[in-house]
């Protein structure tokens, strides 16, 4: 009897609960093979800190009310662990705490930072004679890992910025004519613009510029294009991904500062081209940075994104049964039209701090719209209502417990 530790990591999305939902279900399933489930309170500082969230403390009606609850259950974190040569010491005290409370199986649920942690922990904790069992649960806002056809949490992302483009359209519509002609619309995507993309699903009627990561930001060519909306149309609506870079690299939204991975600090791609628009061209606008909101708007879901990261919790926990390892399960995409998938597999090796860009064939000609193709794929993923239970008029949502399981080792500092 082993007993099993799930980590949440990086920035959190409406269905990651859902996941850790799967996760803990599934493990208590098999009473048999697995024992206790422990959560890392704030993701896997919680596992370097020895502050291990005992799940078997929360109800069942709880932990199945994780499937509809945003954000993360047991908090999650920014921590990168730094390399295995530069500082072994953590990943040594990862297996010693894992040793200490008989941990087996190791669910890391995040992103490509966290499937590198996993391989590391699973090749370190064979060499220190203690093997851990380390599966990837699949999750980031960004779309960006390799293998899985999406990542749960992106389909939720993408229906709020389809609807809220399509919202905000409509209430510039009303008010071009003696008012605002212009709204923008800055959405999360460092690196990879599927987030931005979904500015695209709304009707042709509606004149939507996208801005990518993947293009460089051409300033006449993008005012130019703006101002034939406008003229031809009255309004315009512009989707910015933070990432958009000018043509030197630089990112529009650049603050000069940068987070724990060492990662530049964004945040003001959506005030940089809205005053571009009023310096050249002279309409008034309005913007907004969609930040948080997009992420953690569980009332809006997508019902396929939610069935998929329960699935993929689920898969984590039997693919450990079956003895495997250093693996993530991952979507396969089997048909568009009906929209079909199955659980498959990929090794973390081929996972691990790799990013998936938008295909440039998703792209339109121009740079500044999404194709058919592009459209074909992410259509079915934000199709589907699945909303939360009411109370008051506010969605109900759970909070965990998180009663603690006793410390068994000395403190350590991170």
């Amino acid at each position: 009897m082993k007993n099993a530790f799930y980590a949440q990591s990086g920035g959190v999305t409406a269905v990651i609960n859902a996941s850790a939902c799967g996760v803990i279900e599934t493990a208590r399933k098999h009473p048999d093979k697995i024992g206790t489930v422990y959560a890392g309170q704030n993701g896997i500082i919680g596992a370097l800190t020895e502050n291990l969230i005992d799940t078997s403390k929360e109800s069942s009606a709880d932990i199945k009310a994780l499937k509809h609850t945003p954000s993360g259950g047991f908090g999650s974190c920014r921590y990168k662990m730094k390399s295995l040569e530069t500082n072994k010491a953590e990943y040594e005290r990862l297996i010693e705490v894992f040793k200490a409370h008989s941990i087996g199986y190791f669910f890391y649920n995040g992103g490509g930072d966290s499937a590198d942690t996993c391989l590391k922990v699973s090749q370190l904790s064979e060499s220190m004679g203690y093997p851990i069992q380390a599966i990837h649960v699949p999750k980031t806002v960004d779309n960006d890992l390799p293998i899985t056809d999406n990542c749960p949490g992106f389909g939720s992302v993408a229906k709020y910025i389809a609807v809220s483009t399509m919202e905000a359209s409509f209430d510039v519509a009303s008010m071009a004519a003696t008012s605002t002609k212009i709204f923008v619309l800055e959405v999360m995507g460092r690196h990879a613009g599927w987030i931005a993309a979904a500015g695209g699903l709304v009707d042709d009627s509606i004149p939507v510029v996208i801005l990518f990561p993947e293009v460089d930001f051409d300033e006449k060519k993008f005012l130019a294009k703006v101002d034939k909306n406008v003229k031809g149309f009255g309004y315009c609506t512009i989707v910015v991904s933070e990432g958009t870079k000018w043509p030197d690299g630089r990112f529009l939204a650049e603050q000069g500062t940068r987070d724990d991975f060492g990662h530049a600090q964004l945040g003001g791609a959506a005030p940089v081209v809205a005053n571009l628009i009023k310096n050249s061209l002279g309409y008034k606008y309005h913007w907004a940075i969609a930040d948080y909101l997009q992420r953690a708007a569980r009332h809006l879901a997508s019902k396929s994104d939610v069935e998929q990261a329960y699935a993929l919790g689920e898969a984590a926990v039997n693919m450990a049964l079956e003895g495997k390892n250093s693996v993530m399960p991952a979507i396969i995409r089997t048909s568009n039209n009906p929209y079909t998938w199955e659980i498959g597999s990929g090794e973390l090796k081929d996972v691990a701090n790799i990013e998936k860009m938008m295909p440039m064939n998703y792209i339109s000609d121009d740079g500044f719209g999404i194709t058919d193709a592009c459209r074909e794929y992410l259509q079915p993923l934000i199709e589907g209502e699945d909303y939360p239970p009411y109370t008051n008029g506010l969605p109900d949502y759970v909070v965990m417990k998180k009663i603690m399981a006793d410390k068994k080792l000395p403190p350590f500092e991170i």
